[in-house]
Formats: C-alpha cells, sequence, structure tokens
C-alpha cells in the first residue's frame, strides 16, 4: 500500500512552515491563552494584570501548572459535565504530596467544601478550598483506570476515545520527572459521592444542580505542581463516556496567614498552617503583602 499524499500546504519543509505561521491567532475550544491577561472570561475582582494561566481543558484532557505560594486557582464547570481531577505535590520536593486519607481524617470530615485544607502526609496544608459554589466532589474513589475504562467503553488509552484518568495523570507526571510510581489517590471536583451510613456501599450522586458555570476556588499554601485530568468519574453510570469543558484560571493571592478567618477554624487546621508557615519561612518562600 503507497503511503498517503503529502498536503499541498505541508509538501515541503517551507510549506509547512509557512501553513504552521498562518494559524497564529487560531482560537480552540480548549487551548491555554498567552497572555493569560487576554482570556475573555478575566472574573470581573480579578486584574487582568495579575491573571499567571487561563487554559480551557477538554473532556478527557489534561493539563498541569507549577503555582507560588498564595496563588488562586480556579476550576469551572463550563457546560455542567466535567469531572476535575486533582493532584497536589510540593514544587521544591514532589516527594511530599496530596494525601487523601490525611485531608479526610484530619478534617473529621469527608465530604470537600469550602474550608476544606487539602493536606500531605507531613501534616502542612497544600492548599484551601476557599470557595465552593458546586458541592458535588469525591475523596473517596479516586480517578479512573485503564482497565475500567477499557471494559467499559472499549479504549481507556490516553490517545483513545476514553482516555482514563490514571493514564493522563501519567503523562502529566511525566512533565515534572515523576512516574507511575508518584501518582497517589486524587480528589475530584463536580461529581458527588456519598457513602451510605448503614452498608458504607458509595452511592454516585452527579452533579450539582444547576451544574454550568459551578466553580471551585483553591488557594496554594505553598509552591506546588498541580496535575488536572477532566475524565468521568468512575462511578459515573452512564454507557457512554461524558466529560465537558473545564475552566482552569490561577492569579496571585497570598497564603492564609494569621487574621485570616480560616487560619484559627479549627485546632486541627491551624496546625496545619503554622506548619505550612514554617516550611515557607524555613525555605525563604516570601509571603506577599
Amino acid at each position: 500500500m503507497p503511503p498517503p499524499a503529502a498536503r499541498a500546504d505541508t509538501a515541503t519543509t517551507y510549506a509547512a512552515r509557512d501553513h504552521a505561521r498562518s494559524m497564529a491567532g487560531t482560537v480552540a475550544e480548549a487551548m491555554p491563552y498567552l497572555p493569560p491577561s487576554a482570556y475573555p472570561g478575566v472574573p470581573a475582582e480579578v486584574a487582568p494584570s495579575h491573571l499567571v494561566w487561563a487554559e480551557t481543558v477538554a473532556g478527557g484532557g489534561y493539563t498541569t501548572l507549577t503555582v507560588a505560594a498564595g496563588t488562586v486557582l480556579q476550576l469551572t464547570d463550563l457546560e455542567g459535565d466535567a469531572c476535575a481531577h486533582l493532584l497536589l505535590y510540593l514544587a521544591d520536593a514532589s516527594w511530599e504530596r496530596l494525601n487523601v486519607a490525611d485531608t479526610t481524617k484530619v478534617a473529621w470530615q469527608g465530604y470537600l467544601g469550602a474550608g476544606h485544607q487539602l493536606l500531605s502526609d507531613q501534616g502542612r496544608a497544600l492548599a484551601t478550598i476557599v470557595e465552593d459554589t458546586s458541592g458535588a466532589h469525591d475523596a473517596f474513589c479516586g480517578t479512573s483506570t485503564l482497565a475500567r475504562n477499557t471494559q467499559r467503553y472499549g479504549d481507556g488509552s490516553p490517545q483513545g476515545p476514553a482516555p482514563a484518568g490514571r493514564e493522563l495523570f501519567t503523562l502529566a507526571a511525566a512533565k515534572h520527572g515523576l512516574t507511575r510510581r508518584d501518582l497517589p489517590p486524587s480528589v475530584s471536583f463536580f461529581k458527588g459521592v456519598r457513602v451510605d451510613p448503614a452498608s458504607g456501599a458509595f452511592t454516585f450522586t452527579g452533579a450539582a444542580d444547576p451544574a454550568a458555570g459551578a466553580r471551585v476556588r483553591l488557594r496554594a499554601e505553598l509552591p506546588l505542581v498541580v496535575l488536572v485530568a477532566d475524565v468521568p468519574h468512575p462511578l459515573d453510570p452512564r454507557e457512554t463516556y461524558t466529560c465537558s469543558r473545564l475552566e482552569v484560571l490561577a492569579w496571585r493571592g497570598t497564603p492564609t496567614v494569621e487574621g485570616d478567618p480560616l487560619f484559627s477554624r479549627t485546632p486541627e487546621g491551624e496546625r496545619a498552617y503554622r506548619n505550612s508557615a514554617a516550611y515557607r519561612a524555613l525555605r525563604g518562600i516570601e509571603v506577599p503583602a
């Protein structure tokens, strides 16, 4: 079988270069915006010059970014069927990372919401949920796997039509020198799960109503590597792979410090914030005024 004929506009190196340059300024439904200040959806209360990242992630896609301490990360379910699976790592010591067990245990609360800290296993607050208009989240089930997605949808590979969250996390982690062994359990936003108090069984509750436009804001308490995979929740009962776009914005802010209402909200939470403050002080990480 002969090789396919080259397209006329890419048949030569010069033609390919000219074609690539002609694509400058093209806007797609899912893409990062550079500079971020050019993004048309900057929140009204955020100065465009303070926006440090703006991206729309396709359903079945992923993104990764490294943020400074104090950065506010906003995740928005644009059309109502996103499911944002999240992992966090200390940017300068990636062995310290999100620990879902401590995140729920230390808070005495398994259901994520505003005021909930995302903790490492060192007792430090990596991030805080500072705003939540959805309430439909999950800290129990993690993300989807290649085997399960292949069984359910026919193909769970990252380049296939039904990418699994763990496979996308593997790609995202590799960009930071991390491997599959560095992937702990994740949390997810915009699709809820509840635990039956009698049987302990998980019940998938789906999205909030209304779901479109629901958002979660997280405040980075330390410099973080952030991995996000936008894939269907593993308990989503629908037979088809269903996941819509996710908006990811980040802007400059300040970590939670003494005097903030969240700082002393609980004794356990205050200890986690003090541990994070001590880490920043030891590493010489300056807190913006």
